[in-house]
């Protein structure tokens, strides 16, 4: 998969483990990830929230039949961060056939919660995209 000119490289996000129902990525917390007070922004932690259930559910559908879309994600914002590193770790919460619920964890450096994600994944036959 190539990630050149994605969101995903854009905002520094670096797979760590990718596995069949858990994903973890990091994603740095600089002048791409910021909001302008300094703080991490809260759309990137939610693309990032959605980046890994994406990619969580890429790893349970057969790609050759299915493909996979964000249908709808929330997020509480539990504590600000302005630097260093955030981890996202997704796990699958029910697998069904034409739709995902992932729950992500989104942490600091010192495991303390930065956000917690619940995201909606929709799996849509090939032939209907």
């Amino acid at each position: 998969m190539n990630l050149d000119h994605t969101l995903i490289s854009a905002l520094g996000i670096d797979f760590i483990t990718v596995e069949k129902g858990k994903i973890v990525a990091t994603m740095p917390v600089n002048e791409q990830t910021r909001q302008p007070f300094g703080f991490l922004h809260g759309g990137a932690s939610v693309a990032l929230a959605e980046t890994v259930a994406s990619v969580g559910a890429v790893e349970l559908i057969d790609l050759d039949k299915e493909i996979c879309f964000g249908l709808e994600i929330n997020a509480n914002h539990i504590k600000a961060k302005k630097d260093g590193e955030v981890t996202a770790t997704a796990t699958v919460l029910h697998q069904g056939r034409t739709t995902m619920v992932w729950d992500i964890k989104i942490t600091d450096e010192a495991d303390d919660l930065i956000c917690v994600s619940r995201c909606t994944m929709a799996v849509v036959p090939k032939k209907n995209v």
